[in-house]
Protein backbone atom coordinates (compact mmCIF):
# COMPACT_ATOMS: atom_id res chain seq x y z
CA UNK A 1 0.00 0.00 0.00
CA UNK A 2 2.88 2.38 0.76
CA UNK A 3 4.17 1.95 -2.76
CA UNK A 4 0.80 2.72 -4.32
CA UNK A 5 0.07 5.83 -2.24
CA UNK A 6 2.47 8.19 -4.12
CA UNK A 7 1.11 6.96 -7.45
CA UNK A 8 -2.46 7.61 -6.35
CA UNK A 9 -1.57 11.11 -5.17
CA UNK A 10 0.13 11.94 -8.48
CA UNK A 11 -2.79 10.63 -10.49
CA UNK A 12 -5.37 12.61 -8.54
CA UNK A 13 -3.64 16.03 -8.78
CA UNK A 14 -2.27 16.76 -12.27
CA UNK A 15 0.85 18.94 -12.41
CA UNK A 16 -0.58 21.29 -15.05
CA UNK A 17 -3.61 22.23 -12.98
CA UNK A 18 -3.74 25.90 -11.99
CA UNK A 19 -4.60 26.98 -8.45
CA UNK A 20 -8.18 28.09 -7.95
CA UNK A 21 -8.83 31.75 -8.85
CA UNK A 22 -5.62 32.30 -10.87
CA UNK A 23 -5.66 33.91 -14.29
CA UNK A 24 -3.52 32.71 -17.21
CA UNK A 25 -0.66 35.00 -18.18
CA UNK A 26 -1.28 37.31 -21.17
CA UNK A 27 0.58 36.61 -24.40
CA UNK A 28 3.81 38.53 -24.95
CA UNK A 29 3.46 41.06 -27.80
CA UNK A 30 6.03 40.90 -30.63
CA UNK A 31 8.73 43.62 -30.79
CA UNK A 32 8.05 46.64 -33.02
CA UNK A 33 9.23 46.17 -36.64
CA UNK A 34 11.56 49.20 -36.55
CA UNK A 35 13.51 47.78 -33.59
CA UNK A 36 16.75 46.03 -34.59
CA UNK A 37 18.26 43.07 -32.75
CA UNK A 38 21.63 44.84 -32.32
CA UNK A 39 23.23 48.21 -32.95
CA UNK A 40 25.21 47.96 -36.20
CA UNK A 41 27.30 51.02 -35.23
CA UNK A 42 28.82 49.08 -32.31
CA UNK A 43 29.83 46.11 -34.45
CA UNK A 44 33.51 46.25 -35.50
CA UNK A 45 34.36 46.60 -39.16
CA UNK A 46 37.22 44.27 -40.10
CA UNK A 47 39.46 44.97 -43.09
CA UNK A 48 41.86 42.21 -44.17
CA UNK A 49 45.03 43.26 -46.01
CA UNK A 50 47.17 40.41 -47.41
CA UNK A 51 50.75 40.68 -48.61
CA UNK A 52 53.55 38.19 -49.29
CA UNK A 53 55.07 38.59 -45.83
CA UNK A 54 51.99 39.01 -43.61
CA UNK A 55 48.24 39.29 -43.24
CA UNK A 56 46.83 42.27 -41.33
CA UNK A 57 43.32 42.43 -39.90
CA UNK A 58 42.35 46.02 -39.05
CA UNK A 59 39.48 46.45 -36.57
CA UNK A 60 37.49 49.71 -36.62
CA UNK A 61 34.46 51.02 -34.74
CA UNK A 62 32.73 54.06 -36.25
CA UNK A 63 35.67 54.42 -38.65
CA UNK A 64 38.31 54.65 -35.88
CA UNK A 65 41.11 52.07 -35.99
CA UNK A 66 41.62 50.54 -32.53
CA UNK A 67 43.32 47.16 -33.07
CA UNK A 68 45.46 45.38 -35.67
CA UNK A 69 46.11 41.64 -35.75
CA UNK A 70 49.28 40.80 -37.66
CA UNK A 71 49.81 37.23 -38.83
CA UNK A 72 53.29 36.82 -40.36
CA UNK A 73 53.96 34.14 -42.99
CA UNK A 74 56.31 32.46 -40.50
CA UNK A 75 55.71 32.81 -36.78
CA UNK A 76 52.87 33.43 -34.36
CA UNK A 77 50.29 36.18 -34.71
CA UNK A 78 50.49 39.30 -32.54
CA UNK A 79 48.20 42.24 -31.79
CA UNK A 80 48.79 46.00 -31.93
CA UNK A 81 46.32 47.93 -29.77
CA UNK A 82 45.64 51.67 -29.47
CA UNK A 83 45.04 51.80 -25.70
CA UNK A 84 44.57 55.56 -25.30
CA UNK A 85 42.95 56.46 -28.64
CA UNK A 86 45.88 58.66 -29.67
CA UNK A 87 46.95 56.62 -32.72
CA UNK A 88 50.00 55.07 -31.03
CA UNK A 89 49.84 51.29 -31.23
CA UNK A 90 51.48 49.10 -28.61
CA UNK A 91 52.12 45.39 -28.99
CA UNK A 92 49.81 43.61 -26.62
CA UNK A 93 49.71 40.07 -25.39
CA UNK A 94 46.30 38.51 -25.26
CA UNK A 95 45.78 36.64 -21.94
CA UNK A 96 46.61 32.97 -22.22
CA UNK A 97 49.06 33.41 -25.13
CA UNK A 98 52.11 34.48 -23.14
CA UNK A 99 55.30 32.52 -23.76
CA UNK A 100 56.14 30.23 -20.85
CA UNK A 101 59.77 29.10 -20.65
CA UNK A 102 60.43 25.42 -19.96
CA UNK A 103 61.25 24.60 -16.33
CA UNK A 104 63.01 21.27 -16.63
CA UNK A 105 65.30 19.91 -13.93
CA UNK A 106 68.61 19.18 -15.62
CA UNK A 107 70.59 18.00 -12.64
CA UNK A 108 69.92 17.59 -8.98
CA UNK A 109 71.94 16.10 -6.12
Amino acid sequence: MRRLLPLLLLASAPVWAQPAGSQPLPAVPPPPPEMEAFDAALEPQVTIVKSERETREEFRIKGKLYMIKVTPAAGPAYYLIDQHGDGKFIESHIPGTAVKPPMWIIHSW
